[in-house]
């Protein structure tokens, strides 16, 4: 398993915020974080308090990387550009994941390296791993400041023949007893822009070929904003099924057959194709295409 305990003996006593931030290079924030998280403990306890004074032997919840071999598509001193194949998280969601972006991105760079924006598990296609903190820190204020210009493919159901500017707020969703999607429309939602360029019509499968440019950067946005406007995309578990076809997903008992049955192909049809942005004061521009996933 990714996760293991990781003992280390302490000689003298310390804060273990302290010990944390000495011996691992943490950072205050991420040393309060494992200890909330419950990931440092002594005598089988999980300790609780950043300024508890520990001495001895302790035992550290760390992440140990299982890489695969994925490498990036391109890296300099700051950054690197990863391919995410879809399927695969980008941090593991709990202590059982076996798997997830994170084993090559610890593997290959270390624990200061972190991902500078999000791509849903389903989603494969590109996105920027930084470094070092200070790289994570300006990347992510690029983003923050929509300094990085986004746009990805996706295989949407029905015709589309113009290109559409989808204006519509998106709330996240706080109940799933009902509705599964994590975000929906809603005028209470948080104002959401997403510009829609058909580019391929499939008559025999009726189905569109587009590319989506998300000019806000909501939650699920491209996903819940073509099925808003009733073009879900091609093999999306969640946004355009029936409930029930949903719930099995999320337990993880539809099988594979089941799922092309029911969503029309094996995984989302959603592909992160451009990437574009300047950083210390250079021009990069980074495009990825998906070969013949696209093309049924």
């Amino acid at each position: 398993m990714p996760y293991i305990k990781k003992p280390y003996f302490i000689h003298r006593p310390i804060p273990i915020y302290s010990f944390l931030i000495k011996k691992l290079g943490v950072s205050m924030r991420e040393s309060q974080r494992m200890i909330d998280r419950a990931r440092v403990y002594q005598d089988g306890l999980a300790i609780v308090e950043k300024n508890e004074v520990v001495q001895g032997k302790i035992e550290i919840v760390v992440y140990q990387p299982n890489p695969r071999g994925l490498k990036p598509l391109f890296e300099e001193d700051d950054f690197a550009i990863f391919n995410k194949p879809s399927g695969v998280l980008v941090h593991p969601t709990s202590r059982k994941c076996d798997y997830s972006l994170l084993d090559e991105i610890l593997h290959l760079y270390g624990a200061c390296a972190h991902v500078v924006h999000r791509l849903d598990k389903e989603t494969s296609g590109l996105i920027i791993v930084a470094k070092n903190r200070p790289a994570e820190v300006s990347l992510k204020r690029l983003f923050e400041e929509r300094k990085v210009q986004k746009s990805y493919l996706a295989l949407v159901r029905g015709k589309l023949i113009d290109s559409m500017m989808i204006d519509a707020p998106l709330l996240n969703n706080q109940s799933y007893g009902k509705l599964k999607q994590r975000m929906f429309v809603d005028p209470k939602g948080k104002p959401s822009q997403t510009k829609i360029i058909p580019l391929k019509y499939f008559s025999k499968d009726d189905l569109s070929l587009i590319e989506a440019f998300p000019l806000t950067g909501r939650q699920h946005q491209i996903r819940a904003h073509l099925f808003h406007v009733k073009h879900p995309i091609l093999g999306d578990p969640i946004y355009g099924v029936d409930v029930k076809v949903t719930q099995d997903y999320l337990d993880g008992v539809l099988s594979p057959e089941e799922r092309v049955t029911f969503m029309g192909a094996s995984r989302l049809m959603l592909h992160a194709h451009k990437l574009s942005f300047e950083y210390k004061s250079k021009k990069y521009r980074f495009q990825c295409g998906v070969g013949n996933l696209f093309n049924p």
